[in-house]
């Protein structure tokens, strides 16, 4: 247990902060409970199919909260889903994912093991492959398996069901997925499974399979899917909502504070990890919402970038949003190559990685969302000389320095 926390109580508190639903209500209370009286951490799990190489802060609510468990004393398991990676989880899907190879799982898996040591304390950190139980089953345990559930419990699943009145067709291994999945728990004998609320089904179907395996089953705790920078739409880079854990710090920092007063209180719950009391105090108002706005930014940037640039990027924005000075060297810059030519601007801009498409672009300068070196542009088939250098401001918050070179 953590010098922090000193009683079971307080431990509950601290880790259903921003909790949905946990399965059953009282289960958590009384693991944490068991595990003070008898001294033995709970085995905690959360699963992560390697679908894409970049994370983002949606993704790392559950790493947080395994987080919070970490430094409670128990034992994180981050499973990294290599078998069922190349399956597709079916989860909110209207048609069948495409299926990705071993080697592209495998790539996308070393760059999540890279990012979530920027959360997780590597040395209190079990990563584990879905492939190492898995490709061990013979094909009369894998039907086995299987025999455990029926095609009516599988098509309970609403993604399922809506596909099927639809006429929509369904595969046979997409069926298979939520069983493997719930597999995991027992090879792991996890004491507690964290998944989004979208991931429901799935967590029940480990619950399933741990009693018929003859184990107790997991308690099953669930987060709700984080809110992009829009405060409509889930954090999403189709989007174009979300703030990478990779982004310039600068940058990182003033998306952070572009969210609206109300969406902090939800990014805090869901992402910070300050005590009840201070969180309390900011639901309260007695904190002013812009310092509290900043003192969540500085965390978060202190997480993925450390806290030398955690006070560089909140002098730079105090700088620019504040005192109104725009200096270069207080810019994150973007370099492209050079050339005599002119280019339409949102290609630029696409190309910077600054906007997701080219019409995400005409739409900014249509909103005149766009200025260079302080002057709104607000033509949509602007070109710019691919030369020099430019102050770019997009959006509210968004500055850098383009270089051509």
């Amino acid at each position: 247990m953590s010098e922090k926390v000193r009683s079971v109580e307080e431990a509950y508190k601290f880790l259903m902060r921003g909790v949905v639903e946990v399965i059953p209500e009282d289960g958590l209370l009384k693991k944490l409970e068991e595990s003070y009286r008898t001294g033995r951490p709970l085995k905690i799990k959360a699963g992560f199919d390697p679908t894409a190489p970049d994370l983002h802060l949606g993704h790392t609510v559950l790493i947080n909260k395994l987080r919070q468990f970490q430094d409670l004393g128990h034992e994180v398991y981050f499973l990294i889903g290599d078998f069922t990676g190349m399956i597709g989880d079916p989860t909110g899907r209207s048609e069948t994912r495409k299926a990705l190879t071993r080697e592209e799982v495998l790539k996308n898996a070393e760059t999540y093991r890279r990012q979530v040591f920027k959360i997780l304390d590597p040395e209190k950190t079990k990563i584990v492959f879905n492939s190492e139980w898995n490709e061990k089953l013979t094909p009369r345990e894998f039907i086995e398996l299987l025999a455990k559930f029926t095609v009516a419990q599988m098509l309970e699943r609403d993604d399922f069901s809506k596909r099927f009145r639809e006429n929509k067709p369904i595969f046979l291994h997409e069926l298979l997925y939520p069983i493997i999945q719930g597999y995991d728990s027992v090879a792991l004998r996890a004491d507690v499974e964290l998944g989004g609320t979208d991931q429901k089904f799935n967590l029940l179907v480990g619950r399933q399979l741990q009693k018929e395996f003859g184990q107790e089953p997991q308690v099953v705790m669930m987060m709700p899917l984080l809110v992009g920078l829009d405060g409509v739409q889930k954090m999403s880079k189709s989007y174009g909502n979300y703030v990478g854990i990779e982004e310039p710090p600068q940058e990182m920092f003033g998306k952070i504070m572009s969210i609206s007063d109300e969406l902090m209180i939800t990014y805090y719950e869901l992402l910070s990890n300050c005590s009840n009391e201070y969180l309390e105090k900011v639901k309260r108002g007695e904190i002013h919402p812009m310092e509290a706005k900043e003192n969540l930014a500085f965390e978060i940037v202190e997480r993925f970038h450390g806290r030398e640039e955690a006070e560089r990027a909140r002098e730079t924005f105090r700088k620019l949003f504040s005192k109104r000075e725009i200096r270069e060297e207080d810019l994150p810059e973007i370099v492209l190559p050079a050339s005599r030519d002119e280019e339409w601007l949102p290609s630029i801009l696409k190309e910077a990685g600054v906007i997701n498409s080219t019409s995400e672009g005409k739409r900014l300068l249509q909103q005149g969302a766009v200025k260079i070196n302080n002057e709104k542009i607000t033509d949509p088939d602007f070109r710019l000389k691919r030369e020099g250098k430019y102050i770019f401001r997009v959006g509210k918050k968004k500055f850098f320095l383009l270089r051509f070179e």
